[in-house]
């Protein structure tokens, strides 16, 4: 029998730890981004696939469906529509870039704008995927605190400031300012509008990641902070992971020609998937307007599930607001828990969840704080997830106390 080959020498520096096999998901699943199964347009995306496929299909021929690398047509021109109503963003299609996922997206970014040792500023809890690939550049990464309207100027103005004096200036400053991940907050608009100013005055690119942005319960959010800055020094990114289905793997990059041009320029892939790209243009044309208020009202239903979930299994043990929008409800426990340790010890006992460190630049700050993803499992799943956690956070940490739901009440 022949020796295993070692491929350990041969590894890349810094190369991650080898990933465990995939054995399903546990049984009350609160990580990641992972929506609600039952809010999938399943007919609807069917019909149009069926529909662009028989008109269309022959484009799979070429490389990018006689659209450009820019990706498939059709959808640039219903986002371009869509961005203008939704988020008041006036851009052409040409000024829209598909990637595979938003994380495409932060990556090709960075690929542009970033090299070892440069500086650059964040939500101090902000996207774990971010945290990830800015550590893995050897970036200095600064984290800027966050209130309940999201980034708070005065301490971004604090950090700008010293910077300056040090002869340093971020590449940019990275925000989700609707429907921040993990707090769930929205920046009002005159937080954006000063913190425009804040980074014009500095020379300071704006990174703004929304993400999330469909996902707001009343469908009331403000202007985004591209279009309040005409395009100019900021890059926007968005996806259709969170308001469709995460599995499709479709994101967007916005951004002036200049700055676009040198993107596609980084993106040597041939091009994004091209049938996630007909079928989402297909469907969206025809279904989104109608299709996201229904999500929204089912995963508003469900928050207030796992709310009253926390509340009847914590009491006043846990710390938690009502965001407007999302999947996710970030929560603080007694400043004895460890959600590293909890996380480890709910994981035996099927519970997952995402510890606060992991999503945040102050590790302290985060110890005790954990984020849950509400969107995925049915109500009852979430009721008694919550309460087999709070079983788990009972034997490890002592807390809650049994009586906590009393003292709630």
């Amino acid at each position: 029998m022949t020796a295993p080959f070692d491929v350990t020498p041969l590894l890349a520096p810094n190369t991650p730890a080898p990933a465990a096999r995939y054995n399903g998901f546990p049984r009350f699943n609160f990580i990641g981004g992972h929506n609600d199964p039952k809010n999938v347009p399943v007919e609807a995306l069917v019909e149009a696939a069926t529909a662009v496929l028989r008109r269309e299909g022959v484009t799979l021929a070429t490389y990018g469906l006689e659209s450009g690398p820019l990706g498939y047509r059709p959808l640039r021109e219903f986002l371009s529509s869509k961005l203008k109503d939704h988020a008041a963003i006036d851009c052409s299609p040409d000024e829209i870039l598909i990637t595979s996922g938003s994380l495409q997206g932060l990556d090709l970014v960075n690929s542009l704008l970033l090299a070892p040792g440069d500086t650059v500023i964040v939500e101090q809890e902000t996207y774990g995927g971010a945290l990830t690939r800015l550590a893995k550049l050897g970036v200095k990464v600064i984290g800027v605190p966050l209130d309940a309207e999201g980034l708070r100027l005065d301490a971004l103005e604090k950090t700008l400031a010293d910077l300056k004096a040090k002869g340093i200036t971020p590449k940019y400053i990275y925000t989700i300012p609707t429907v921040q991940n993990p707090t769930g907050a929205i920046m009002g608009v005159e937080r954006r509008k000063a913190l425009l100013a804040l980074a014009r005055q500095y020379g300071v690119l704006v990174f703004e990641d929304e993400c999330y942005s469909d996902l707001v319960w009343d469908g009331d959010r403000p202007p985004s902070i591209y279009s309040m800055a005409g395009g100019e020094g900021v890059i926007f990114v968005g996806s259709f992971s969170k308001s469709i289905a995460p599995a499709l793997r479709v994101g967007y990059i916005v951004a002036k020609w200049d700055i676009l041009s040198r993107i596609l320029g980084l993106k040597q892939d041939a091009g994004s998937g091209a049938l996630e790209q007909m079928v989402l243009a297909e469907f969206c044309n025809r279904h989104f307007r109608n299709h996201v208020p229904k999500l929204n009202k089912a995963l508003a239903a469900k928050l207030q599930v796992l709310r009253e979930a926390l509340a009847e299994q914590f009491g006043t043990a846990a710390e938690f607001g009502n965001p407007p929008g999302g999947i996710y409800l970030w929560i603080k426990l007694p400043d004895v828990v460890d959600t590293v340790k909890l996380a480890q010890a709910a994981a035996a006992a099927g519970v997952s969840l995402n510890p606060g460190p992991e999503w945040s630049t102050d590790k302290a700050y985060a110890k005790s704080r954990l984020r849950l993803c509400f969107a995925n499992p049915e109500p009852e799943t979430i009721r008694q997830g919550v309460a087999t956690l709070a079983e788990v956070c009972r034997r490890e940490f002592g807390v809650p106390l049994r009586s906590a739901n009393i003292d709630r009440a």
